[in-house]
Order: C-alpha cells, then structure tokens, then sequence
C-alpha cells in the first residue's frame, strides 16, 4: 500500500492560511509544511524512503523532466524534508529553503552555486572557524578569493569591495565573541555594488532575527544547533528567493547530493514547534549569566549583546529581538586559567556544539578555532583565556554554581 501527500482542497488551503505572513510566528513554527496523507496522521510522517513510484513511464518521464511536480528520489526530493524547508522559509519570510547534510555544507553549496572562478568574497573576519578554512583552502583552489574585514566596520566593508566581488558574507552575532553587524547598512552597501548579501542566522534564527527583512539575499543555517535545539542531529539550510534558492542551491544539492536525511528533517521540524519559547527562555538566563560573570574578579571581560556596554547594543532590539543564548568571556590566567576552569565544572557539558537545552562550554581557541593560524586568531580578538558557554535551559543558579569553583582565587 503506497502512502501519498495529496490533500483534500480544504486541507491545502488551510495549509496556505498557517503560511501566510500575517499568521503568527508560533502558528507558523507548528503548522507550515504539513500536507496531511489519506491517513490524518496529526504529526507529519517520516517518509523513510530512498525513491518513489509513478503510474506510468510517462509520468516519470514529466517528472523528471521537471513538467510535472512530484517526488522522484529522496536525494532532492522527500515530503519530510519538504515540510520542513516550507516552515523554516515562512519563519524567515523567504520564498524558497533548500535542505543540507549540515550548516557547512549550505555555506558550500551557495557558493558552488553562485560563484565561479574569478569571483571574490568580502567575508566578516569574525566567523566560525570552518567557514574561514572553506573559504581560504578549499575555494581558493578553485579560482575564489576571499577577503576578511571586521564585522562592525562598515567604512572596510566599502573599502574592499572591487569589480570582481559577488558576495558579502558574514554572522551575526559572530562566533565566538557576539560581535554584531549591522544588517541593514550592509545589505545597502551590497546591493549598491552588485553584491549579494549572505548572512549566517545560526546564533539568532528566525525567532530573534529576521535578516531577509533587513534586505539579506540569503540565509544559512546550522540546523543542527538551534533549530534543532535538543542536539540530536546534523543538518543545514538555504533560504532566499526562488530563482537564487529554489533553482540554483537547489540544482547544487540535485547534483552533488548534500542532502538532510528524512529522520533528521523531521527531528527539525519538532524542534520549530518550540523555538520562540526556547529562544526567549535562551536568552533571558544568557543575560543573567552574563551579569553575574561581570561581577567575579576572575573574568576580565564579557562578550554579550543585551549588556550594555557591548559595542552593538544599539543593535539589540531593532535588528536583534535579544541578546541571544551565548556568553563568551575572558578569564585572568590565559589557557591554563581557562582549561581549568572548563575542567572543573560538572554540570555543564564541555563540547564545541551550542544551540541545546544543555549549557554547554568550550574553549574556542583550541576547539571551534583551533586549525585557523594564531594570527588569524589575534585578528579576530580570539584569546587564549577566552571562554564560550552556550546557556541552555538549567536553572541559571546552577550553572553559576558549577561555574564559580573555577573562578575562585584567579
């Protein structure tokens, strides 16, 4: 017996109705996507299948062709994945999302599929260290150059653009030090150049931040951190406009085949269903965090966005809902100080990833940036003693308790 995704009329105006951008962001996150089967399931199905069947040859010869629409192999087709590239466009107000293996692998494939030998990038320096070596090892073999200018400065964005650069790249909040862009302005400088605008929304997601409506082309994602939320799988995302997104990221992941997998789609797609209440509830213990550090003599410095004196708080509010759920700061001692500190926790997970229920903490010069050059480390304000916890949903108290052995007497 062959399950399919067709739906009464009822039922697909409905689905319109939840994907429509005057509903609200919850309805959105819990509705969109979902085209019920001839079974009614209430929660969307897995389809754990690596190809589907047609009626006829000529029906596979339509859809193969791209005449008709329908599935035709789970590598760039599949309803699970499908449902969640249609929720995760509604929430960043996108017309097109296109699903990858992971956040990495959405980074290449909108450069494989935008970008040709010759072009250039103007990248933010201040990126999470996997992306600076795709950009600086890998596709600088094929002919793409890569130039790096800080994050808030928007004169050297201006400044480094030249006739062959096609793209401007960065995160925001960056990785690890929470520095902030500011999206509207850059959007501005390239779009008067020609350029595209491409913005990592992986520390904020759609639920704080919203760049395509500050004028971002495209959004990429590690859904493997916050989208997803509990740490549970590896996955990525493009959104944009149908042309850029829906037809050349999409021909890259039809080709070469990064593709999420059916389970992990669906895994994402119930990590949506609460990523307002998560992100609001990140968020408000990050900033008490962040306040208690401020106060321990151990710490030297403290990177977040909702405290006052960061360098972009102006930001936090008109482009950024909140603060967000990273803290970063700097400990007396350099790496020993914060090796041991990290060593001397209990509760807190020590892993690179973030973005789960579960505080995690990790030492960015060693870890997450540890294969970029010291000095590519220096130039991006990233220290031996500097510290990363992505705060997740604990009782506060108990992470500063677990937190406080490690500051005693430094």
């Amino acid at each position: 017996m062959t399950s399919t995704t067709t739906t009464d009329p009822s039922q697909s105006e409905s689905e319109r109705l939840f994907a429509a951008p005057d509903a609200g962001f919850a309805t959105r996150a819990i509705r969109t996507g979902h085209q019920r089967t001839s079974e009614n399931e209430h929660s969307e199905p897995v389809f754990a299948t690596s190809s589907f069947v047609f009626s006829s040859a000529a029906e596979a010869a339509a859809r193969f062709a791209g005449d008709v629409p329908g599935n035709i192999y789970s590598r760039f087709t599949n309803p699970t994945v499908r449902a969640f590239e249609e929720r995760l466009a509604a929430l960043e107000g996108g017309e097109s999302c296109v699903a990858t293996a992971s956040g990495m692998a959405a980074i290449l494939a909108v450069c494989m599929a935008l970008l040709k030998q010759g072009d250039r990038i103007v990248s933010s320096r201040s990126v999470f260290g996997s992306t600076t070596m795709l950009f600086n090892k890998y596709l600088a073999r094929f002919g793409i150059e890569t130039c790096f200018v800080p994050l808030s400065d928007t004169d050297a964005w201006e400044a480094a653009i030249d006739d062959r650069t096609r793209m401007l790249f960065c995160e925001t909040p960056s990785n690890p030090l929470t520095e902030m862009g500011d999206l509207a302005r850059l959007a501005e400088i390239a779009h008067r150049h020609g350029c595209l605008l491409v913005v990592d929304n992986c520390f904020c997601t759609p639920a704080l931040q919203r760049p395509l409506e500050l004028g971002a082309d495209i959004v990429v994602h590690s859904a493997t951190k916050y989208l997803d939320g509990q740490g549970r799988c590896v996955g990525g995302a493009v959104v944009g406009d149908r042309k850029r997104v829906g037809e050349e990221v999409f021909g890259v992941l039809r080709t070469a085949g990064p593709t999420m997998s059916p389970f992990n789609a669906w895994v994402f797609l119930k990590g949506l269903e609460t990523l307002e209440l998560r992100m609001l509830a990140h968020s408000e213990r990050a900033l008490r965090l962040a306040e208690w550090l401020l106060e321990q003599s151990a710490v030297e410095r403290v990177y977040y966005p909702g405290l006052a004196d960061h360098p972009q708080h102006g930001l936090v509010g008109p482009q950024q809902r909140t603060g967000g759920g990273i803290v970063s700061f700097d400990v007396r001692g350099g790496k020993q100080a914060a090796w041991d500190l990290i060593d001397a926790t209990r509760l807190i997970s020590i892993t690179a990833n973030l973005g789960d229920v579960k505080t995690t903490i990790t030492h960015p010069a060693t870890t997450t940036h540890g294969r970029l050059k010291p000095e590519e480390r220096a130039a991006s304000g990233i220290g031996d003693g500097l510290i990363r916890i992505a705060v997740g949903l604990e009782n506060v108290e108990d992470i500063q308790a677990d937190l406080a052995p490690g500051l005693v007497g430094r």
